[in-house]
C-alpha cells in the first residue's frame, strides 16, 4: 500500500490483485449465493479503495481499514438486494486476510510485547475478550472477576496499552 502510494504502479496492481483474491473469499463465505454477487462485491470493493486510497493513515494497519470498507460494501449490497444479515462483526477482520505474512508476524509480535506489559490474569482476560471473542462475563468468570470487574479490568487494561503505545514502551528492548 505505501509503495503504491508513492507511486509504484506494479505494488499498486499487484496489492489490487491479491487484494481481490481475499475479497473473493470473504464474500463468497458471507453470501449464499456468492458467484456473481460476490464478484460484483470484489470489484465495488477494489474501486472503492483505488478511490478512497487517500484516506488512509499509514499509522493505522491497513488491514483493517481494508476490511471495514468491505464490510461497508457488504452491508450496503444486502440492504439493496433487501435481505437482512444478523451481524458482519468488525471483530472478524482477520478472515479478510486468513494467510500469514511478513507484516501479520510483526504485528503478533508487537502484539505479543504489549500484552506482556499487563499482569498475567488482565492479560489473559484481555486476550479472551478482545482476541477469541469470549463474552466479558465468560471471560470473567474464568478469571474469577465479576461482570463489573471484569468490564473495569479491560478498560484499565487498555488505558494501559493506550498509554505504553503512546510512550513508545513497547517497541524498547530491554
Amino acid at each position: 500500500m505505501l509503495r503504491g502510494l508513492g507511486g509504484d504502479a506494479a505494488a499498486w496492481r499487484g496489492l489490487l490483485t491479491e487484494m481481490g483474491r481475499h475479497l473473493r473469499a470473504y464474500f463468497n463465505r458471507r453470501l449464499y449465493d456468492g458467484g456473481a454477487d460476490a464478484e460484483d462485491l470484489v470489484q465495488e470493493t477494489l474501486i472503492a479503495i483505488h478511490a478512497k486510497r487517500a484516506t488512509w493513515d499509514p499509522a493505522q494497519p491497513f488491514t483493517a481499514w481494508a476490511y471495514a470498507v468491505a464490510r461497508y460494501k457488504l452491508i450496503d449490497y444486502l440492504r439493496r438486494s433487501g435481505r437482512r444479515h444478523s451481524h458482519v462483526p468488525l471483530e472478524d477482520a482477520g478472515a479478510l486476510f486468513a494467510d500469514e505474512d511478513a507484516e501479520e508476524g510483526a504485528t503478533r509480535s508487537d502484539l505479543r510485547r504489549m500484552l506482556a506489559l499487563l499482569p498475567d490474569r488482565q492479560r489473559r482476560l484481555i486476550e479472551d475478550v478482545k482476541l477469541t471473542g469470549l463474552s466479558v462475563a465468560e471471560a470473567g468468570a474464568k478469571y474469577g472477576y465479576s461482570e463489573t470487574a471484569a468490564k473495569v479490568a479491560i478498560h484499565r487494561s487498555m488505558k494501559t496499552l493506550e498509554a505504553a503505545a503512546a510512550a513508545g514502551e513497547a517497541g524498547r528492548e530491554d
